[in-house]
């Protein structure tokens, strides 16, 4: 049929069906749509810097048993007749990387071969003896990267404030807490006035405080030398050697956990100078400056903040605090007479604690156990295993690589991007066809 009767009238015809429109199928729930908030809290976590860092971590791990089971003469043996016995070769590479990984181990945290626990937990006080001066030369360095600055000169400042404690505490007979506390504070004032030339000068004269800090090195370096040799400043009296006299018993960090151990109280101080230098960054108006200045100076000027007085403040505490660590050196690891060697390559290494602690507080402190474990346990891994200590520097190069640049580490990893949200499904367009 055409049309549809009507009473009384002529046939309707028939209205033509409307064209099917296109039909968004509906999803099964919102869920399925929007990512929740479990999943978003996941991957803000997984794109943090904090697992950034561990992973860097475990990477430079992973490339160092490489090289461990490289280098090893077993296994290169075995590997000579891999194709006929591929097994020894498998298990000389495990052999040599758990051994060396063990006796780091055994030589940073925890030695089960010990008779005692008291013996047997002697290789953590070793590493919070190494990880010491490195924590507070690493705050330094990390207060300084949050104003903009590079504080590449960790070495001079630390062998100033060295060399200041040493005098304070060889030079006069002072009462036990007075006299060690004198000596600390002069440790301070000098890698605080080493540092604080150059914030005067990148405030005054605009010097790039990268070239000043290293040319300081070099002056530190030779002027400490000097000193050293000769009598009358440093040099010990009758001593031709280049080494200070002894410091006073009473200006001697006193041991932490008992003579038996080489940590001392050093140590507390530097637990302290961590919680300050945090309330300082995130508590303080100070700190809000000092960040202002890091993020952008030229908005912070804006904002009414003497970006220069900012340099100026940011390089006296960034050397105070390494001259924390020279007063440690002086005072606690060498008291019997520092020498031009004092600062042992920890200025430089507070770089790199400082990059891998994200220049936080919190981070900057873990990152210093860290280095302190590595530092403990490479010699027993040299001792007990024979293998080269060199091994534990290219594992604190790798970490440093691997921090340095993210995008590798969540290239390998597949870890999402900072700022980024996973995809929402799209949805399916379906067309509905009516059968007539």
């Amino acid at each position: 049929m055409t049309g549809t009767p009507t009473s009384g009238g002529p046939v309707a015809p028939a209205q033509p069906a409307p064209p099917a429109q296109p039909r968004t199928a509906e999803p099964a729930g919102r869920r399925d749509q929007e990512p929740s908030r479990w999943n978003e809290t996941v991957r803000e976590i997984m794109s943090g810097s904090v697992v950034i860092s561990i992973l860097a971590v475990v990477l430079a791990l992973v490339v160092g048993a490489i090289l461990i089971a490289a280098t090893d003469p077993a296994v290169q043996h075995a590997s000579s007749y891999f194709f006929a016995r591929p097994g020894d070769t498998f298990s000389a590479i495990w052999s040599s990387v758990s051994n060396a990984y063990v006796s780091m181990f055994q030589g940073a945290i925890y030695n089960f071969r010990r008779p005692s626990f008291a013996a047997g937990i002697r290789p953590l006080t070793e590493t919070l003896t190494f990880a010491t001066p490195l924590i507070v030369s690493g705050l330094g360095v990390a207060l300084a990267f949050r104003v903009g600055l590079f504080n590449i000169g960790g070495q001079g400042q630390l062998l100033i404030a060295a060399a200041a404690s040493a005098w304070v505490g060889f030079s006069f007979s002072l009462p036990p807490v007075v006299h060690l506390v004198l000596a600390v504070l002069a440790g301070i004032v000098g890698g605080a006035i080493w540092a604080g030339i150059v914030g005067l000068l990148k405030a005054r004269t605009g010097a790039h405080e990268v070239i000043v800090t290293i040319m300081l090195n070099y002056i530190a370096f030779y002027l400490i030398s000097y000193m050293l040799r000769t009598q009358g400043l440093l040099q010990a009296p009758g001593s031709s050697n280049p080494k200070a006299p002894p410091v006073h018993a009473n200006a001697v960090f006193p041991p932490l956990f008992g003579d038996q151990y080489n940590v001392t109280w050093a140590f507390v101080l530097v637990i302290a100078a961590t919680v300050v230098v945090w309330w300082l960054i995130n508590r303080s108006g100070l700190g809000f400056r000092f960040r202002a200045v890091g993020e952008n100076p030229n908005a912070a000027r804006v904002a009414g903040i003497n970006v220069k007085n900012v340099y100026v403040y940011a390089m006296l505490i960034a050397g105070g605090l390494v001259g924390i660590a020279g007063a440690s050196q002086a005072l606690g690891v060498f008291p019997q007479g520092i020498s031009s060697g004092v600062d042992a390559g920890i200025g430089f290494d507070a770089i790199t604690v400082a990059l891998l602690g994200r220049s936080r507080p919190g981070g900057v402190f873990i990152a210093g156990l860290l280095f302190g474990a590595l530092k403990a346990g490479g010699y027993t891994i040299q001792a007990a295993n024979d293998i080269p200590i060199d091994i534990v520097l290219i594992l604190q190069s790798l970490i440093v690589l691997f921090v340095a640049a993210p995008p590798l580490v969540r290239a390998i990893f597949r870890l999402p991007a900072p700022g980024t949200s996973p995809r929402r499904p799209r949805p399916i367009v379906t067309k509905e066809v009516e059968a007539k």
